[in-house]
């Protein structure tokens, strides 16, 4: 028979426990949430204008798209094995230490809060132009926003599951109507017959517009390693992350294929090279002035799913975090519902206090350097780990490992790379981090010994 200290241990072993309630449709829906964002309206004209041809542009955004379902495959075998929340960190952890997973997990928990408070700072933007008596407290929005969020996350994880599937829902069929109404008011274009403009004339041209294209578009698959982060949650974690997550990404390049082709149908290359907002143009050129708010309106709904998403994720990291010592336990607490409010409530007060303190863009540059650093990390991970747990369960095994992940890794290395040389200041910040770490991490470990 169990005593009264057993009930009070399995009660708080239990009030720190997430509930396993998701499914494929929910992993789908965070894949797509937190990947298709403004990105896909702006980043055609970029790609456009450094490759000049249908063709290569196709090319390229397919290219973009493997490279992300090569990232997935890799994450979906970690995951798999570790299926506990915190995303990256916790793979980094088993492979390399406590101090590593540390390191990681905050730079990815400050990275996100940083793009959650930015995804914010946006919607509230876009709001204040479809409503120009607002724009004069656009904080204030992005603040008001990020709290009904949190608020709908407070309520349970029933809640904050299905506003991210509904939300992605209406992501996904804003894009599908665009598509649709550039096809069907767009004129009767041929597409592939077009005269490329500044296609590139030599080799290596044609190499360095790829590079610079490819960086623009892989950015703008960002976020194809969501369902990750909620792989604890999952009612059946080894089946369902799979379908999820490969499903999410394979959701995702249809889309963006879509996209471009309806805007090649509406614009030439040559106005679509020279647009910095080719979505914008194509909606005025079949609506008139209203395509613009039209745009606005698409723009919004892609930030909202987003933005949920990414509250979701920011709270499952420091959960994560505290449930495994490299923070205080107390954010570790569950409500009956499945939310972590503790770590709800602190990811959304310093997502606040950086929409308010205006060191969103400074976070946001450095956060680049984190992602790029963490996606290494990450997959160095699996390598390590293939060797260190041979034996382990793996659920889920990389298709062609080691070549398909070492593809993902030695991408990630050139990112990072080029990251340090691009910006060597907010490297510079990155390593600072690094080395003020460890003296917070061992204050960490000691309190938490104290406990």
């Amino acid at each position: 028979m169990k005593n009264s200290s057993d009930f009070i241990i399995e009660e708080q072993v239990n009030k720190r426990k997430l509930k396993k309630i998701l499914g494929v449709s929910f992993g789908i829906a965070v894949t797509i949430g937190g990947t298709i964002g403004v990105g896909i309206l702006r980043t055609p004209g970029m790609v456009a204008s450094q490759l000049g041809s249908a063709w290569l542009i196709f090319i390229a955004w397919v290219i973009g798209g493997i490279y992300a379902l090569l990232g997935t495959i890799s994450v979906i075998e970690l995951g798999t094995m570790f299926p506990k929340a915190g995303g990256w960190y916790v793979f980094v952890r088993k492979a390399f230490g406590d101090y590593a997973g540390f390191i990681i997990g905050w730079s990815d928990w400050i990275a996100t809060s940083a793009s959650l408070a930015s995804i914010a700072l946006a919607v509230g933007e876009f709001f204040s132009v479809l409503f120009p008596e607002l724009s004069y407290d656009i904080k204030t929005i992005s603040i008001i926003i990020v709290i009904a969020f949190a608020m709908i996350q407070w309520i349970g994880l029933k809640s904050g599951s299905k506003t991210q599937e509904v939300t992605s829902i209406l992501k996904a069929f804003g894009f599908i109507a665009l598509v649709a109404a550039c096809f069907i008011f767009g004129g009767n274009q041929n597409i592939t017959s077009r005269i490329p403009v500044n296609t590139p004339t030599t080799i290596s041209a044609l190499f360095i517009g790829f590079v610079i294209a490819l960086q623009s578009i892989i950015f703008t698959y960002d976020g194809w390693y969501s369902a990750v982060y909620f792989i604890e949650e999952d009612k059946n974690p080894g089946k369902n992350l799979p379908k999820s997550a490969i499903g999410g990404v394979l959701a995702t390049i249809v889309i963006y294929l879509l996209v471009n082709l309806g805007l090649l149908y509406v614009l030439p290359v040559s106005k679509l090279a020279a647009s910095i907002a080719p979505a914008t143009d194509a909606a005025q050129s079949i609506f008139g002035n209203g395509g613009a708010k039209i745009i606005t309106v698409l723009s919004i709904v892609s930030l909202i799913g987003i933005l949920n998403a990414v509250l979701l994720i920011a709270t499952r990291i420091i959960y994560g975090l505290s449930r495994d010592g490299l923070f205080t336990t107390k954010s570790s607490s569950v409500s009956e519902t499945g939310t972590p409010r503790a770590a709800l409530l602190l990811s959304t007060i310093f997502s606040i206090l950086l929409i308010s303190s205006g060191t969103v863009e400074i976070l946001i540059a450095l956060s680049a350097f984190f992602y790029v650093a963490n996606y290494f990390a990450g997959f160095s991970a699996l390598f390590v780990l293939r060797k260190k747990e041979p034996d382990l369960a793996r659920p889920f095994k990389v298709w062609g490992y080691p070549w398909t992940t070492l593809i993902f890794l030695i991408g990630s290395l050139i990112f990072l790379i080029g990251d340090v040389i691009g910006d060597p200041l907010n490297a510079f910040f990155a390593l600072i981090y690094a080395v003020l770490s460890y003296p917070a991490f061992l204050l960490v470990k000691k309190l938490n010994e104290k406990n």
